[in-house]
């Protein structure tokens, strides 16, 4: 049996880890991190992908519409298609991990 261990940052752990490092106030890094993830949205939206090289790869990928149950009335229902986003780790990020 594996055991998985969750750790979680929240995003102003996160900001304040940013502030410390990159020597900046939290209103700085916060901005930074906000332009960030605008822009790997808007990079997601634009060419699909998004590569950080040694951290990952963020990639859009379409959904095909199917059809599901609802658990708990046991109804079928149909699932629209969508959009989805999956995240590949890069190396160095693999290397940090272990």
């Amino acid at each position: 049996i594996i055991k998985w261990e969750v750790i979680v940052m929240t995003k102003q752990e996160l900001v304040e880890f940013i502030a410390n490092k990159a020597d900046l106030t939290k209103a700085d890094a916060l901005a930074a991190l906000e332009a960030t993830l605008k822009g790997i949205t808007a990079g997601l939206k634009k060419d699909g992908k998004v590569a950080l090289v040694g951290f990952g790869t963020y990639t859009a990928k379409k959904r095909a519409a199917r059809d599901g149950i609802n658990p708990l009335t046991k109804e079928k229902l149909h699932i629209p298609a969508k959009m989805a986003v999956s995240f590949k780790a890069g190396s160095k990020l693999k290397d940090a991990l272990n």
